[in-house]
């Protein structure tokens, strides 16, 4: 029922930008968002944030559920490296990675 609350997804949204911020830093965050490769995702995460405080909250969080796949969708990678190496999902984790092909390759963070 809270899924789709119009404030609570605002203030996450709010706190994502911020959390990035701090984690990267401001010029790091802004060229992140600038890159033209970006552009598709940025412009769509944004106009998602838009259409959430306009209260469509639900074609809202669609457009962003877009927007953070091709934002971070590079780093996928990644996540999935470090998710093999646990201790007890590791296992079944680095057999998923195996099976699919877009998972395997390891893109860096952008920091």
């Amino acid at each position: 029922m809270f899924f789709f609350d119009r404030a609570l997804l605002a203030m996450g949204n709010v706190l994502l930008l911020i959390g990035i911020t701090l984690l990267l830093g401001v010029s790091k965050v802004l060229t992140f968002f600038a890159d033209r490769r970006k552009l598709k995702g940025t412009a769509a995460f944004f106009s998602g944030i838009v259409l959430i405080l306009m209260k469509w909250t639900f074609f809202g969080f669609i457009a962003e559920a877009f927007g953070i796949v091709v934002l971070f969708g590079d780093v996928i990678g990644t996540i999935m490296g470090v998710l093999r190496t646990l201790p007890v999902i590791g296992g079944p984790i680095g057999m998923l990675v195996d099976r699919i092909p877009f998972l395997r390759g390891g893109e860096t963070l952008p920091v």
